[in-house]
């Protein structure tokens, strides 16, 4: 039991230096998701299984979702952001060659 204890921490420790080092958003979320769930994992081990429901709940559940509306989101403010440019740019282009 030991063993695994010591194997859990390590892919804890992998996954906080991965999920601080990843340059997507995507594959950060997803990290953070495995964290908590192993977190969860080392509270059973624990014997403390209300912080582990709480931290399956909370930290892989509610907190990946909020993620990832968020990055949703933000990506669709980025695609409308990039529609106003290039509509501004043609308008522009077209104002350029009518004169």
């Amino acid at each position: 039991m030991t063993i695994f204890k010591c194997i859990l921490l390590g892919f804890l420790i992998v996954c906080a230096i991965a999920a601080s080092l990843s340059k997507k958003l995507l594959n950060t979320i997803l990290i953070f998701m495995s964290y908590s769930l192993i977190m969860s994992i080392i509270w059973i081990l624990l014997e403390s299984p209300d912080l582990a429901i709480t931290e399956a709940a909370v930290g892989a559940g509610v907190t990946t979702v909020l993620f990832l509306v968020t990055l949703k989101k933000i990506n669709a403010i980025i695609k409308k952001e990039e529609e106003k440019k290039e509509e501004t740019g043609k308008e522009e282009e077209k104002g350029r060659r009518g004169r």
